[in-house]
């Protein structure tokens, strides 16, 4: 198993505590572990491309948590109040399905964008005609 494998099991804490002390000992070492984590996408909350690793593991820690086999400081599934750990089991489980239904709205759209394109792209082919070669790309 490779270096970088290994930190990967401590998620994104490990990740941030091996560049904290890569600053401190020697600060290019901190700034080439920031670059590669910036790089690897291991960082990049922005890159929306389904559910990341430690996305899942959260979702998995929640539902530990709920089901009462949480194992953190804050451990305990019942606060004491019958009606108030249902309540919250409730509107937990309610929570999870409106993400997943929202989850999976976004995919659709992000389907239906895709298709879009390429229909508008299959148009412009076909409005081109054989006879002539390929349409320029745009430099960005």
């Amino acid at each position: 198993m490779n270096l970088a494998a290994r930190i990967d099991d401590f998620g994104k804490p490990g990740w941030i505590a091996l560049m904290i002390v890569g600053f401190m000992t020697f600060w290019p070492v901190g700034l080439a572990i920031l670059i590669f984590l910036i790089g690897s996408g291991r960082m990049g909350c922005w890159k929306h491309r389904g559910w990341s690793r430690w996305q899942q593991e959260g979702r998995d820690r929640m539902h530990r948590w709920r089901e009462g086999r949480w194992s953190g400081p804050w451990a305990g599934p019942s606060s004491g109040n019958r009606a108030f750990d249902e309540y919250k089991t409730e509107t937990l489980r309610r929570l999870e399905e409106e993400q997943r239904e929202f989850m999976e709205f976004l995919d659709r759209l992000r389907q239906a964008k895709d298709k879009a394109e390429f229909d508008q792209f299959m148009a412009e082919r076909s409005r081109r005609g054989p006879d002539q070669g390929p349409e320029p790309q745009p430099q960005a």
